[in-house]
């Protein structure tokens, strides 16, 4: 027979690829999600921060003690607890640290932890000192009262908590930010009055809603001052969902002509932010600033000085572009992913997380109280012994002196426990003094009254969220504070294009009759004064703003535009018009007009027609330009005239034969090009020879004026009634000697 094969084991297991790669990756992935980026919902902490703060505490660093070398914390930290790295490590524990990076530092950092410059700009572990915040004590409080499970540590040489007990929801306190392995966490930190408000509200109503612990939870308050500006009702969305995104603002005040910025968003670099700025500077793209200045100091911490070139910028305009395109405005993302109390990671919205940490908290107490009760029933045990002892000291003297199992003997004798009897052996001498009666009825008293009242707690779920009711809220007595993030509601910021950047300064624009153009500052200009080139002159002059399109009419009707601020200065004679636009050959500049879009204007030609139109359809194509006023033939262009209102204007038409008319700008039809309608009426026989010479529009309470050669005659509004008429009509002739008007003008 042949023998049968036994399996040879060769001291490993022989496994597909395909699912040991599998099984790596899924075990790697639990202990990252479980162990390492993700916080425990009871506590809030990850791991790493747990492993400090316990060994901070055993290393007897507490808010009142003399702080160490971090280096010692570190070292205790890596050596018995977390086997990591000592670098991130320290990392983590200068973050914990930073009072610009945790809303409620559970360290006391000495030396140079970073700054809000530079986070990462901490002195060596070796140079730094640190001790434990007295808010660290909200988590280590109760650690020593049998509250948590402890496990042993990497290698079971001692034993480690497997969380704190926390007495606040610290996990929305201070936030935390982490990513896993298919998976990441964004909390941000909250106001601890508003969390506490919100847990007592939900204890006192178990059914309220989201949108009820939103009253008392407004949204994330962060370490810095800065504007939190996402709307109430996206922030309750958040809260709903667990998650979404927050916008904060910086805060900004004007003194004098300067700006100062005066907080950052959250985790923001005043140097990022200057860099970001004067970037744009120096690529021409904020022609508003002069100068950027970092003012900051250990008295103001953030203060950046922005100064605008004049006194006329508007400090909102230029705040609304640089939060559109720099940091100083940021936002960030929330995403409330955390470890349950189950052990599993989940999203969770803000009712859950307060719910489930109430229920960690109330299994804290209970357990907080039990290992209490367990305490005093066993003092009281003992005291009980003690007492049996007290009342026949004589007898218990006596087996002591002469029995050889005295404990045995005492057992037998007064019916005691081995811990009492033990506990009787163990006891001096000067303890069973006759004062020492009093003290043990009166200790014993005391711990009657004592545990009854931890059994009732215990026994009564009313009284048990009582007590968990006025621990936080004496918690919030003791370590509240303002808000900080103040909330604001503020549009959404927008990036200005290039002519909303330019300073809103009144300007002239000036246009010769031979086309060439130039912008004065100021309204106060006089057109006819300035030089010109030899056997040029004055054509038309507008007022307008520097931030404003100027159109101008060519002879063909066709209307061009380009921004007032991009027009040469006044102090030279300016340039053609053509080296901008394409005119038709033949055309020339006939006319022009500045305003805001919706502004509206007269447009007319000498043959007496016309229409008004908004300023906006005079704009648009700038090169070739576009088709705008119909000329008849031998028709010229007449300077647009502005109009204030459509319903109380009166337009004034006045031809060269010396006829004058008014009418109401409403019988005028609004249009956006074309030839308009008659405005005043020439009669066939003289279309030849007379024209309109111009138009006017008058605004209640304003003058005509009347000009004829050096001579003006001013026509008040009321004035005005003698030549009013229908439109289309031949109006009133002006008097003898004033019947050759050049031009019309109002004041």
């Amino acid at each position: 027979m042949t023998e049968s094969v036994r399996p040879v084991f060769h001291g490993f297991e022989q496994i597909p690829l395909r699912e040991y790669a599998e099984r790596a990756y899924l075990d790697y992935s639990m202990y990252v999600v479980l162990d390492r980026a993700l916080p425990f919902l009871g506590d809030g902490l990850k791991p790493v921060q747990r492993r400090i703060i316990y060994a901070m505490s055993e290393l007897g660093l507490g808010a009142a003690a003399k702080p160490k070398k971090s280096a010692r914390t570190v070292g205790d930290v890596i050596g018995k607890f977390h086997p990591h790295g000592d670098s991130a490590c320290y990392e983590a524990m200068v973050l914990m640290a930073q009072p610009f990076s945790y809303r409620y530092p559970l360290i006391d950092g000495q030396g140079n932890f970073g700054s809000t410059d530079d986070p990462k700009s901490f002195a060596a572990m070796r140079y730094t000192e640190s001790k434990l915040t007295p808010i660290a004590d909200v988590l280590l409080g109760e650690l020593g009262h049998g509250t948590v499970d402890w496990t042993p540590n990497f290698d079971g040489t001692l034993e480690e908590p497997s969380w704190l007990p926390a007495r606040l929801p610290h996990l929305l306190l201070n936030g935390t930010t982490g990513i896993a392995v298919g998976m990441a966490t964004d909390v941000p930190p909250h106001n601890l009055g508003e969390i506490v408000s919100a847990c007592v509200r939900l204890l006192d109503d178990l059914d309220a809603s989201v949108a009820d612990l939103c009253e008392h939870v407004r949204g994330p308050d962060y370490p810095t001052s800065a504007e939190i500006i996402t709307p109430a009702a996206d922030l309750r969305a958040i809260y709903q969902t667990g998650n979404g995104s927050v916008r904060a603002r910086a805060t900004f005040a004007r003194e004098g002509q300067n700006i100062i910025v005066t907080a950052l968003p959250h985790q923001v670099s005043p140097s990022k932010v200057i860099e970001q700025i004067a970037t744009q500077m120096r690529a021409k793209k904020l022609p508003w600033l002069e100068d950027i200045r970092d003012e900051s100091d250990h008295a103001n911490p953030v203060r950046i000085a922005l100064i605008p070139r004049s006194n006329r910028v508007d400090a909102e305009q230029l705040m609304g572009h640089l939060f559109a395109t720099t940091d100083l405005e940021k936002s960030y993302r929330v995403n409330l992913n955390v470890i349950g109390l189950d052990g599993r990671p989940q999203v969770k919205n803000l009712k859950a997380i307060l719910a489930e940490w109430l229920v960690f908290r109330g299994e804290t107490v209970t357990r907080r109280l039990q290992h209490r009760l367990d305490k005093v029933e066993r003092r009281l045990h003992l005291l009980e012994g003690l007492l049996v002892a007290f009342l026949n000291l004589d007898e218990v003297i006596r087996i002591i002196r002469t029995e050889d199992e005295p404990k045995t003997a005492l057992i037998a004798r007064f019916g005691l426990s081995e811990d009492q009897a033990d506990y009787i052996l163990e006891t001096k001498l000067k303890q069973l003094a006759r004062l020492e009666e009093m003290k043990i009825r009166g200790e014993q008293d005391e711990l009657d009254g004592e545990r009854d009242r931890l059994i009732a707690t215990l026994g009564s779920k009313a009284r048990l969220k009582k007590l968990i009711r006025d621990e936080l809220l004496a918690d919030a007595r003791k370590y509240g504070d303002a808000r900080r993030s103040p909330l604001v509601a503020r549009d959404a910021a927008q990036a200005l294009d290039e002519t909303e950047l330019v300073p809103s300064e009144p300007v002239t624009v000036v246009l010769s009759e031979k086309g060439w153009v130039r912008a004065a500052k100021g309204h106060d200009v006089d057109a006819a004064a300035l030089s010109y080139r030899d056997g040029d002159g004055l054509l038309a002059a507008v007022r307008g703003r520097s931030t404003q399109q100027v159109a101008f009419l060519d002879s063909a009707g066709r209307s061009y535009s380009t921004l007032a601020h991009a027009l040469p200065s006044a102090r030279g004679n300016g340039e053609p018009l053509t080296g901008r636009f394409s005119p038709a050959a033949g055309a020339s500049f006939a006319a022009m007009a500045s305003g805001g879009n919706d502004d509206r204007f007269v447009l007319a030609s000498s043959h007496g027609y016309g229409f008004v139109t908004r300023f906006e359809n005079l704009t648009g194509r700038q090169k070739a330009g576009k088709a705008m006023l119909s000329l008849s033939e031998g028709a010229k262009v007449l300077q647009p005239a502005a109009v204030d209102s459509v319903e109380a204007d009166r337009i004034v038409a006045v031809t060269s034969a010396g006829h004058l008319l008014a009418f109401p700008v409403s019988e005028l039809p609004e249009l956006d090009k074309g030839k308009g309608n008659k405005i005043i009426e020439i009669p066939k026989a003289r279309r030849g020879t007379e024209r309109v010479v111009a138009v006017a529009v008058v605004p209640p309470g304003g003058t005509l004026v009347v000009k004829s050669g050096t001579r003006t005659m001013s026509l008040s509004f009321k004035d005005l009634g003698e030549y009013m008429g229908a439109r289309a009509s031949r109006g009133g002739l002006l008097p003898r000697g004033w019947q050759k008007v050049e031009a019309l003008g109002v004041e």
